[in-house]
């Protein structure tokens, strides 16, 4: 089986974050999946199989299957493209776990609808305190994640989690983020995820679903640029849309290689 790599949510190979796409002629085993996610061992592989007018997408971490992801998304999204899947003006559409998502080429940009996964105000647990170490002018929860709002950029990119404490969390992960010192950006994020076998990811789409009506609310911006201050980094464009969110970003193929079992 062919797979590629893919660095997604930017335009420059080696940043933003790398996704490994399989476009399978015939579906595997959900246990093989797993097997293969587990040896490339990137945040996320996912496996693209047609069906119809539309493509069955599936994300696996190195440990378990992923509910939602937007990096591995926008890279199955253009892969399709550039190996004549679909021709350059046809959308992407793509049966998930979380629904119906839906890629098209914007421009120089691949634009993906998303689910709002806005964050309901909550107490902040003791583990996040204790493994972030400063204290959040906000703490809210969604479905999947804990975010944790801080004054200014600086504590955001300065942090270094104690993954131990993260791994206590009742969460798939947590978002840390503040506004943007920055003209280039509305707001800077990270995001750790221990318990899905990524302590840090370097660029997440759908950590973006939870970022966009947050600030959204707070800057009074339907259109924002968000930027996630990892060691790779990345740049993500979102636009409140309904009751979606539309998750922009570019991609760059590094890599084409083949499985041998």
């Amino acid at each position: 089986m062919i797979f590629y790599i893919v660095d997604s949510f930017t335009d420059k190979p080696f940043s933003g974050n790398p996704a490994a796409t399989f476009i399978l002629e015939k579906d595997i085993s959900d246990e093989l999946k797993q097997n293969i996610a587990s040896e490339i061992n990137l945040s996320e592989t996912s496996f693209v199989l047609k069906k119809d007018d539309s493509f069955r997408l599936r994300w696996f971490t190195p440990i378990k299957e992923a509910g939602l992801c937007g990096h591995a998304t926008l890279a199955a999204a253009h892969i399709l493209w550039e190996v004549g899947v679909l021709d350059i003006k046809e959308e992407a559409v793509f049966e998930t776990k979380s629904g119906i998502l839906k890629a098209r080429k914007n421009n120089y940009l691949i634009e993906m609808d998303f689910p709002i996964e806005s964050p309901v105000e909550a107490d902040c647990p003791e583990e996040l305190l204790k493994a972030i170490g400063y204290q959040p002018i906000f703490v809210g929860k969604n479905r999947m994640d804990y975010l944790a709002v801080y004054e200014n950029e600086e504590v955001v990119r300065k942090v270094i989690p104690n993954f131990e404490y993260l791994k206590k969390l009742d969460c798939r992960g947590l978002i840390i983020s503040a506004k943007s010192s920055s003209d280039k950006y509305d707001f800077v994020s990270r995001f750790f995820a221990p318990n899905s076998g990524i302590d840090e990811d370097p660029v997440t789409g759908s950590a973006h679903c939870c970022l966009a009506p947050f600030w959204s609310k707070r800057l009074g911006k339907k259109e924002l640029i968000g930027f996630q201050a990892s060691k790779r980094g990345g740049v993500v464009y979102t636009k409140l849309k309904d009751d979606t969110v539309l998750l922009s970003g570019n991609a760059v193929t590094v890599m084409k290689s083949e499985t041998l079992i």
